[in-house]
């Protein structure tokens, strides 16, 4: 029966690894997902010993191995940036039919790390596949050849349907640059953290260099070095923590998509149908929801998801942004840490959006370290949505502050 499975989980802590964003000592992934990992299990006084299941972009088994653990769930999801809200929905499902009590949900993706050191490259689809899959292939002669030129596209598209302009868009890269001025760990914290950091204005985000157009890179996100895990954990599990609990009201996922040229319209995810899904498990709407912690990978992706998760209406998702519902002190805080275009990004942005909502509501999100004052806000409801490929796949939560 629908909405069995909505409470049926809380995620009881989430923290990151030691040092975040573009590290002068590089990192692996690796050691991004241990210290985090090693982090949690402080944060939340739980043994690694005595995690359960653990769920992963494919990391799960060499987890388990370094960790000295062997689970009885395992999942590899990865669908790109939503993975993680995935396995939060697939974690309260195990947890729900009583396989599992405790399932640690894990990510380090050392974005910028690895350009010094290496591990990067691309692929490769068998013989005389070369080094780009047969989609790709097809797609780069119509110019979607890599994520700035396919998003490009969706806001060329919006602009042409809607009649938004790139100054409309530019609002969402100021306001989330406001926001990672009050969170010590954002990348573009201050000046004295990273010289393009501190505040930034709408005609900067306008002129800064263009990427692709119409995207300047302001209304790009950045790569970046990021670990972070969440504990998702049994009621039972729950109440015999000190940490508080974040409940699991509502969650689900689709796709549109895997090539963008089989998308149907450039200005519509499949975000409609994963919101729907949580919307309808937790018993509430759009209207019940008091903050949002969106995908961030362009600008163009948090004002098309606002309005796939019915927050605005079509066309309108930059209205959020830039009439300050949005901001700091706003009716509906967005992207409360700095988003995935100022405070990290390392590749697939979805962890950190579920770190940042645990501590939005269950009250952590200004204490030094995770913010400074005004960033904590009052938010009781958060959807949360991510967002993987090119406009791809979709995952979204609804997360509720506990009694």
């Amino acid at each position: 029966m629908a909405g069995q499975l909505s409470m049926a989980a809380a995620i009881v802590g989430a923290a990151e690894a030691n040092e975040i964003g573009f590290l002068e000592e590089p990192v692996t992934a690796l050691q991004l997902h241990i210290e985090a990992i090693r982090n949690l299990s402080i944060q939340t006084g739980v043994p690694i010993a005595k995690i359960e299941g653990v769920f992963s972009t494919g990391w799960s088994s060499e987890l388990c191995e370094h960790l000295g653990i062997k689970p009885k769930y395992i999942d590899t999801t990865a669908v790109g940036g939503c993975s993680f809200e995935m396995h939060v929905h697939h974690a309260m499902a195990a947890i729900h039919a009583g396989i599992i009590d405790i399932a640690l949900v894990s990510h380090g993706e050392n974005g910028h790390s690895a350009r010094k050191i290496g591990g990067g490259g691309a692929g490769n689809y068998g013989r005389g596949g070369g080094v780009a899959s047969p989609a790709q292939e097809m797609t780069m002669a119509y110019g979607l050849g890599s994520a700035p030129s396919n998003y490009a596209h969706a806001m060329v598209r919006h602009m042409h349907r809607f009649g938004t302009t790139t100054e409309d868009f530019a609002h969402i890269a100021k306001v989330t640059r406001d926001w990672a001025t009050l969170n010590p760990r954002a990348a573009m914290y201050s000046k004295k953290k990273h010289p393009f950091g501190g505040p930034i204005t709408v005609e900067q985000v306008e002129t800064s260099r263009l990427i692709a157009w119409p995207l300047t890179i302001l209304h790009c996100c950045m790569v970046a070095d990021h670990g972070g895990a969440v504990l998702v954990a049994s009621p039972k599990v729950a109440a015999g923590l000190n940490t508080k609990p974040v409940w699991i009201a509502g969650a689900g996922e689709s796709m549109g998509h895997s090539n963008m040229l089989e998308m149907d319209d450039f200005t519509a995810t499949s975000a409609g149908i994963s919101s729907t899904a949580a919307y309808t498990m937790a018993g509430l709407g759009p209207d019940d929801m008091e903050m949002a912690q969106l995908y961030d990978s362009f600008t163009i992706t948090a004002a098309i998801t606002a309005e796939m998760l019915g927050l605005a209406p079509r066309g309108e998702g930059h209205l959020l942004w830039k009439n300050g519902h949005a901001a700091p002190g706003g009716r509906l805080p967005i992207n409360t840490n700095g988003g995935g275009l100022s405070f990290n990004h390392s590749g697939m942005y979805g962890m950190p959006l579920l770190i940042e909502a645990y501590r939005q509501l269950s009250g952590t999100a200004e204490d030094g370290i995770n913010g400074d004052k005004g960033k904590q806000t009052s938010a009781r409801t958060c959807v949360v949505n991510g967002t993987g490929g090119s406009l791809s796949t979709t995952a979204t939560l609804v997360l509720v502050a506990d009694d």
